[in-house]
C-alpha cells in the first residue's frame, strides 16, 4: 500500500498547478481536513478546498523536493512559487485508507543567511 499512495502523492503533486481540479482533488476524502497553522485557517471539506484552489488569483508552480512517509502518514517538502516568488513548503497528511483525511500545510518565505554564520555553512 505505501507505493500505491507515493505513486498517488507523485501524481498529485506533478499536476497540483495544472489546471486540473478532478486530478489534483482525487487524492482527498470528502471530509477531508486542511489546516494552515500560520494563518489558523481550515478548510473542511474537498468541495472547498477545490473551490479554493480554482479562485486562486496567482500562477503557481510547483518543485518537489522530497516525499517520505508510510501507513497513514505522508510529509512532502516542495517549494511552490506563486508569480515567480518561491515560498519553501512542507505537506504532512493523514491517510485514511487511499485517501488524505486530514493535511496541514506550513509555509516559509526564503531568507538572506546572516554573515555571522558564513564560515560554518555552505550556501546552495
Amino acid at each position: 500500500m505505501a507505493t500505491d499512495i507515493r505513486a498517488e502523492l507523485e501524481r498529485h503533486w506533478s499536476v497540483s498547478a495544472a489546471d486540473d481540479p478532478d486530478t489534483v482533488g482525487a487524492i482527498y476524502h470528502e471530509d477531508v481536513v486542511v489546516d494552515y497553522p500560520q494563518s489558523g485557517e481550515r478548510i473542511v471539506g474537498a468541495a472547498k478546498l477545490s473551490a479554493l484552489r480554482e479562485m486562486y488569483p496567482a500562477k503557481l508552480t510547483f518543485h518537489l523536493k522530497r516525499i517520505s512517509g508510510g501507513g497513514e502518514l505522508w510529509v512532502t517538502e516542495y517549494v511552490i512559487e506563486y508569480d515567480g516568488k518561491p515560498v519553501h513548503t512542507v505537506s504532512i497528511m493523514e491517510f485514511r485508507g487511499d485517501k488524505v483525511a486530514h493535511e496541514t500545510l506550513y509555509f516559509a518565505d526564503p531568507f538572506e543567511a546572516p554573515a555571522w554564520r558564513a564560515h560554518l555553512v555552505e550556501t546552495r
